[in-house]
């Protein structure tokens, strides 16, 4: 087949595949999880197809070599992500838990669709519950042989939750990345003091690391290097907005408030952070009220 015929060929395929988008585009608001998981991934799959080719073209570009055909693809690759972003697009705009995750400075249209297609509200009972199933309770483990105790996907979707947070950390209207900054700072002054030691000890004892790198050197001198603390940070903001996902959804799915988070009502912390943005929400916010005048109320303390 002649490079002509090929790119004949591919054309006709894109055209149909667009009219396909424009007919999901359409029925978007009644698809199912699994057909916007499958969108998810594919959306993902060909951003990451986009970056390889682009780079590629540029790296030929600097080296005088022939790019149309790859240039080409790249074009085509962004055209499909566009169309395929459209149907994610009006299917999280559509569900009340999808509007509220949008509000938020740093998830877009894609990112709420994965987090509504990936979490069933009927079976997270708690916030571990998302939190487990995205990777983040550090207690889970998988050695071989084993089934996974996460959701992979989940597990990459809460990592991009994370970058999108720092990107926005500091900018008008954010808020997660605000955490982000302050638990970095936080995390800082204690590697400072020693007081990760422990952690990179048990670092240098399960990994093998050249001893030229960054991290051996901080992990020798009892400290985290850099890209540690800065996971770390970029965790604790995920997770205190999974944990309003949480709430949001919970009282989306069942019309009340959900349970104190462990650390609050069995181990007695007191730093709750309400979610933001819950004027969003039909009735969440009156509730909330009500919750917390009962709560203060004489009545309830006899």
């Amino acid at each position: 087949m002649s490079e002509e015929e090929f790119s004949e060929n591919i054309s006709e395929k894109l055209e149909s595949i667009k009219r396909l988008t424009r007919d999901l585009v359409d029925a978007a608001a009644i698809l199912s999880p699994h057909e916007a998981r499958y969108l998810v991934d594919t959306y993902y799959q060909l951003q990451d197809y986009r970056k390889a080719a682009g780079n590629q073209t540029r790296a030929l570009n600097a080296a005088g070599e022939p790019i149309a055909l790859i240039s080409w693809l790249w074009d085509q690759m962004e055209m499909l992500e566009k169309q395929i972003a459209r149907p994610l697009d009006r299917w999280s705009g559509s569900q009340p838990l999808g509007q509220w995750a949008r509000s938020v400075h740093g998830i877009g249209p894609v990112i709420g669709a994965g987090l509504l297609a990936h979490i069933d509200m009927a079976k997270a009972a708690t916030a571990g519950c998302i939190w487990r199933f995205a990777g983040l309770d550090p207690t889970c483990k998988w050695n071989r042989k084993e089934k996974r105790p996460w959701n992979a996907k989940l597990k990459v979707l809460q990592w991009k939750i994370g970058e999108s947070f720092v990107k926005v950390a500091g900018k008008p209207g954010d808020f997660y990345g605000h955490f982000y900054l302050q638990r970095k700072e936080l995390e800082a002054g204690k590697n400072e003091r020693g007081e990760f030691a422990p952690q990179a000890a048990a670092e240098l004892a399960a990994k093998s690391y050249k001893k030229d790198t960054i991290a051996y050197q901080h992990y020798t001198e009892g400290r985290l290097p850099p890209g540690h603390l800065h996971a770390r940070a970029k965790r604790y903001a995920v997770k205190l907005f999974l944990a309003h996902y949480h709430e949001v959804g919970y009282w989306l799915h069942h019309e009340t408030l959900p349970p104190k988070p462990y650390v609050i009502g069995v181990m007695g912390h007191s730093d709750y952070v309400e979610p933001p943005n819950l004027g969003v929400v039909p009735g969440l916010e009156t509730a909330r009220r009500e919750f917390a005048a009962k709560a203060l109320s004489p009545e309830s303390t006899e």
